[in-house]
């Protein structure tokens, strides 16, 4: 007899995102997060809209998403993910985003377009995280990175 492991994919909504976050509008690159299966991988979600005040310089005619824009929705994904992992009903610990590594970007983001921040823990030793990121538009992969984070009580 083989035994089944239920696991349950949790979410994150804005609303939630804001408490395991510090960042706020216009720094909030992540609009939700879904698949999230505790700090082993999850999906973030940012719709990019004209609206954004980086589209108003980058670049006037041509608006295209900064690279390092979705660097950061990478970040702040797996930030959230750490946060909400390590919680256990205590105040959020506060997340510093560390190092990027194997940094690539692909293809542009433009407004209209949602990205989906695939997120995968490759270790975590203390208090210091290490994840693989993908951003992709629908299939097509438009960015990917490695990053490192360390949670540190406020």
């Amino acid at each position: 007899m083989t035994e089944t492991t239920v696991t349950t994919l949790e979410s994150a909504d804005l609303q939630r995102l804001l408490e395991l976050l510090p960042h706020r509008y216009p720094f909030l690159m992540v609009d939700r997060i879904v698949d999230m299966d505790g700090d082993q991988s999850g999906v973030g979600i940012k719709n990019v809209t004209i609206n954004e005040p980086q589209f108003m310089g980058h670049f006037p005619g041509r608006p295209i998403f900064p690279g390092v824009l979705l660097i950061e929705g990478m970040a702040q994904t797996a930030g959230a993910m750490c946060v909400a992992a390590t919680m256990k009903g205590g105040a959020p610990s506060v997340v510093y985003f560390m190092t990027i590594d194997r940094a690539k970007f692909r293809k542009p983001v433009v407004p209209g377009d949602q990205v989906r921040y695939h997120m995968t823990k490759l270790k975590s030793r203390a208090n210091m995280w290490w994840f693989r990121g993908e951003a992709k538009v629908g299939d097509t992969l438009v960015a990917e990175a490695e990053l490192s984070a360390m949670l540190v009580k406020d």
